[in-house]
């Protein structure tokens, strides 16, 4: 893996701070206190404030654009404007039904395709009389280990089906490039500032046989949950060994200098070239796979970064940027997924995550 300072985390642009004096008085519907002004934000349908670390789940930051409190949001709640802090409204859950999730996912099913174990021990075993030479061994990116039982794959699936259902995106596995925005050939690794590192093939190797196993319904062991602080979050489902490749950062592809004003709190760092007009970034709000669930740890607390158990490398595959998320230790069923939103330019705000 690359040294940590190489790497870039999600990046979102800078919102200038609040300097409105008018609203000194206003105070927090949650907690009932005025302080922290520069994080105290006024609904712009009922001029009620909150606290961006009051809110359920939390916000990152002040978003740049109109926002609305839940009360507002909700035609069926606007008789609630004297009510204290919104609650949160745990999503409609996708249907269980193989057949619907299986369309969701564009699952392809095909008699000829090799069962997930013998694909996996071809890979494992060492051919007969092969000469073993004694040697330092390099350390190579694991494929996921898919959960055996069907039943629970597809509960896995459903998960993340309720997750992107909720916050209205579609499932893709694949960065994607949209006409009015950055084409495919504006990804090109070698416009990286001080160059990225090149994905040795065999792991190249690997990549892709996770992308045949999603293709054909082995699913990675990971369960999208909703947690009233956090919102949607990610868990390991079984075991998960140290290297191990959770999942590719997906989403359209775009020209950083286009989203300097994006409200979207899941923009990641996709180029960071030399003329910052050719730097990309991934907006996974209308296409995205689990990668979009998986959240941030607190930079500024000993506890918050004791939980990363995840790493996001950018890598060079055949000349264009990729973004993995690879596990950095073992990873205990139960256990969620976290990894440091922030590279060297430390410009997420993190200091309120759990």
């Amino acid at each position: 893996m690359g040294a940590a300072g190489q790497l870039r985390r999600r990046t979102r642009a800078r919102t200038p701070p609040r300097t409105d004096d008018a609203d000194d008085d206003v105070r927090c519907e949650a907690c009932g206190s005025g302080e922290a002004a520069a994080e105290l934000m006024l609904c712009d349908g009922c001029d009620r404030g909150f606290h961006i670390f009051c809110l359920r789940p939390i916000l990152p930051r002040v978003p740049a654009g109109d926002w609305f409190c839940a009360s507002c949001r909700s035609p069926s709640h606007k008789s609630a404007a004297s009510s204290s802090s919104p609650k949160p409204k745990k999503p409609k859950q996708f249907p269980l039904i193989q057949t619907k999730i299986v369309d969701f996912f564009k699952i392809q099913r095909s008699p000829a395709a090799p069962e997930l174990s013998s694909e996996l021990k071809k890979r494992k075993r060492r051919p007969a009389g092969a000469l073993v030479v004694s040697k330092k061994k390099k350390r190579k990116l694991l494929p996921f280990n898919p959960s055996e039982d069907p039943a629970q794959r597809l509960r896995q699936m459903a998960s993340l089906a309720t997750a992107l259902t909720a916050t209205g995106a579609v499932f893709s596995n694949e960065l994607t490039y949209v006409p009015g925005m950055a084409p495919r050939s504006a990804n090109r690794a070698a416009l990286e500032a001080g160059g990225m590192q090149v994905l040795p093939r065999e792991d190249v190797e690997t990549l892709n046989l996770c992308k045949r196993m999603m293709e054909r319904g082995e699913w990675p062991p990971l369960l999208v949950v909703y947690d009233p602080v956090e919102g949607f979050t990610v868990e390991a489902d079984r075991f998960i060994r140290d290297l191990t490749i959770i999942t590719e950062y997906v989403g359209d592809v775009d020209f950083l200098r286009r989203r300097e004003h994006d409200d979207g709190d899941s923009m990641m760092t996709l180029l960071s070239a030399s003329s910052p007009s050719r730097s990309l970034v991934i907006c996974p709000d209308k296409r995205s796979n689990i990668a979009r669930f998986i959240n941030g740890i607190n930079n500024h607390t000993p506890e918050g970064r004791k939980k990363q158990n995840l790493k996001c490398v950018r890598f060079d595959v055949h000349g264009e940027c990729r973004v993995l998320l690879v596990a950095n230790r073992d990873i205990s069923k139960g256990e969620r997924l976290y990894y440091d939103y922030n590279g060297s330019e430390h410009e997420y705000p993190t200091h309120h995550f759990v």
